[in-house]
């Protein structure tokens, strides 16, 4: 949800004259030249069914001095959400998937597995829309080294466990969109990104869309750059459908055009318009004041509701903003992982120059990504106080842990017989212990490099469960969260 600032100022004005605009490209250029590891940016507005701007800003490929343009084919991270929900929901329309059903009953032999809960109540809808009970997960495979993507059943068995009761938690899960790529391609009888071209891509008349980068495309991608401003190498995912689309920001305003219902005159209808708005109604909560459809986030900007999506991973900035009352939609997309053009503009100047809609509220703050930072300080229930042991469970072994929870607030932990360790960072909210520790689970994907293990345990009575995600270092790469299942029974002694 980076670039918010950049995306509000062009969506200020949809249908003013050029010179507004201008005052925009200013901006984006001089803030472009101060940085020194943003190559480029693109931006596309369309209102009422008219693309009104397209542009890039800087370069695609600094190296080879290509320079951007409303056409580069930029990777989008998890604006490719939406897009995969699209697919899903096409084959809604034909009655090949019911929302309601379980998700199990698409995915042949590999199952979710519920630790806790009915794994009957993880529906479609619920691993759409982050409440499936699925938990914290991604996993990068950089294309310099040996590693690649397992096929999407073994990652199920690995990783497929539901952590929380189906429809009891939101939690943002890119699991789920590629347990749902999974779903398309076994329904569909094609490959998911054969299927994606086929009835979304062309059908919208998105030409320079794909999943994965197209060998036809190659030559118009944005690189993706590291924050040392040198291009990284080539990546996939094990959860193609929540990250790995590749788009313009003038294919992307197209495909927005079509979910605000003023399809382009060349663009089929491939969806309802009641199955548009069902993928737009929020049917669950995401804990910070919005809420979550079928692959669409919805919110406020000022007095305006918003549909929206947006996107952050190594090399990749991405937002992608509907504006249903005023048939406005924005694209913006970058080929750096970057915060640094949010100070392009201040709220005075949006407020200056904004319609009303924006000028009488404030604006929302993006939605941040993985756990939640907890309290500095620590004061935990009695219910938390004492010795809980148990189980780590991960899909080559089952482990000893043990957590010593005392009344001071400091918390240590042990896994199998390694040494006894402190949990940093503790916090206990809505009834989940969170924290984090080192350890060693010992799995290949894990072992690829440094990290850390977070907890996010739920309090139900006298036990403690839920997951423990080994999370990689950011540094030299970012490489994985994987979560795994834990619970634990409190002992008869306090420590």
């Amino acid at each position: 949800m980076r670039w918010k600032s950049i995306l509000l100022v062009a969506a200020l004005a949809p249908a003013a004259a050029a010179d507004q605009f201008d005052f925009v490209r200013t901006g984006i250029r001089r803030r472009l030249e101060q940085s020194t590891h943003v190559p480029s940016l693109a931006v596309a507005v369309a209102q009422n069914g008219k693309i009104l701007w397209e542009e890039g800003f800087g370069w695609a490929d600094r190296e080879k001095k290509i320079p951007a343009t409303g056409h580069t084919v930029y990777s989008l991270a998890s604006v490719s959400k939406p897009i995969t929900a699209t697919g899903l929901m096409a084959l809604k329309q034909r009655g090949r998937i019911e929302l309601d059903r379980p998700i199990n009953n698409y995915l042949g032999p590999s199952r979710l597995t519920a630790r806790v809960g009915r794994a009957r109540d993880a529906t479609v809808r619920r691993v759409a829309n982050h409440t499936s009970g699925l938990p914290l997960h991604y996993q990068f495979f950089y294309f310099d080294e040996p590693y690649r993507p397992p096929a999407m059943p073994e990652t199920i068995r690995r990783y497929g466990n539901l952590v929380t009761a189906p429809g009891e938690k939101y939690e943002y899960s890119n699991l789920g969109y590629g347990v749902l790529d999974h779903v398309i391609e076994r329904v569909s009888g094609r490959s998911y990104a054969e299927f994606m071209r086929r009835e979304v891509f062309l059908p919208l008349g998105m030409t320079r869309s794909s999943v994965g980068i197209g060998a036809d495309l190659e030559k118009h991608q944005a690189l993706r750059y590291g924050p040392d401003g040198s291009p990284l190498p080539f990546y996939d995912f094990d959860h193609r459908g929540g990250s790995a689309i590749f788009s313009s920001a003038h294919d992307l305003v197209r495909f927005g055009l079509f979910h605000l219902k003023t399809r382009l005159p060349d663009q089929k209808a491939i969806l309802s318009d009641q199955n548009i708005d069902e993928m737009q109604r929020p049917t669950a909560e995401d804990g910070r004041g919005g809420g979550y459809g079928i692959g669409w986030a919805t919110g406020q900007i000022g007095a305006w509701r918003v549909v929206r999506h947006g996107g952050g991973m190594p090399g990749v900035s991405t937002a992608l903003v509907l504006v249903p009352s005023e048939k406005l939609v924005v694209a913006v997309l970058a080929n750096a992982s970057s915060a640094a053009l949010d100070q392009l503009v201040t709220y005075p100047i949006l407020s200056a120059a904004a319609p009303v809609g924006i000028r009488s509220g404030t604006v929302e703050k993006p939605a941040a990504g993985g756990l939640e930072r907890t309290p500095a300080s620590f004061e935990p229930p009695g219910s938390l106080v004492g010795t809980w042991t148990g189980k780590l469970n991960s899909y080559r072994a089952v482990v000893p842990f043990t957590l010593w929870i005392r009344e001071s607030g400091e918390i240590e932990a042990r896994l199998d017989d390694q040494v006894r360790t402190p949990v940093t960072n503790p916090g206990f909210r809505e009834g989940y212990l969170t924290g984090r520790l080192t350890g060693h689970l010992g799995t290949e994907e894990v072992n690829r490099g440094p990290y850390l293990l977070h907890l996010s345990l739920k309090l139900r009575g006298q036990t403690l469960n839920g997951a423990v995600a080994a999370v990689s270092l950011p540094r030299p790469r970012v490489r994985s969260a994987l979560s795994h299942w834990v619970e634990l029974m409190r002992a008869a002694e306090t420590p």
